[in-house]
């Protein structure tokens, strides 16, 4: 599997180089590790409590944010279902309007289900969340227990889908689960809650 970049998630990366961040990958790999020396260092001396740590929390992307890169998606979808439609009606004339328009229909609603899935699992993004400098990644504890997904990971194909599934229900529910985003502190809308996910920003 194609190595990612430590910095801003991109894969794959298989240069020195991120091709979209253009950090240098090992020097980055070396502050990270010379950084978290020096970190452990001075909380030993001076006895700082945990919670006085920074955590990922405080990078949690906004509700207007997550907004804008909705709207990107939504452009994305209507202008790939208004391609489909173009191209099927150069190729068939207008005999079969109806049927490309239900296929462009079909198609349409296929890509709002599927495109999300992949490109979280993916990419930990869609092209709308790139634009903004966002991503959803995992938002859980990280016991001893093998198997469990780490707090700031990838997401799992089955937590991709699920967040979907759960999206929908947020949606269905007048809207109500995407505004919690606005609500809450942790800026974790009803799907992220489900699925133990979380939207960040980019560092």
């Amino acid at each position: 599997m194609a190595a990612a970049c430590p910095k801003c998630g991109w894969q794959p990366v298989s240069g020195p180089s991120c091709p979209r961040c253009g950090v240098h990958v090992a020097g980055y790999l070396a502050e990270l590790a010379a950084g978290a020396s020096h970190a452990a260092a001075f909380e030993r001396s001076s006895a700082l409590p945990s919670a006085d740590v920074a955590t990922p929390a405080l990078r949690a992307a906004g509700f207007w944010i997550r907004v804008l890169a909705v709207l990107i998606d939504t452009a994305v979808v209507l202008i790939a279902q208004a391609m489909l439609y173009f191209m099927g009606s150069m190729v068939f004339g207008g005999r079969s309007s109806v049927v490309i328009r239900v296929a462009a229909q079909v198609f349409g609603t296929l890509l709002v289900a599927v495109y999300p899935v992949f490109f979280h699992w993916r990419w930990g993004q869609t092209l709308g969340k790139m634009a903004v400098d966002i991503r959803v990644v995992t938002c859980r504890p990280t016991p001893t227990t093998p198997g469990w997904l780490a707090d700031g990971g990838s997401l799992t194909i089955g937590c991709a889908v699920l967040r979907q599934l759960a999206s929908a229900l947020s949606s269905a529910i007048l809207g109500i689960g995407y505004v919690m985003a606005g609500l809450r502190r942790d800026r974790r809308a009803l799907h992220d809650l489900i699925a133990g996910t979380r939207v960040e920003r980019l560092p």
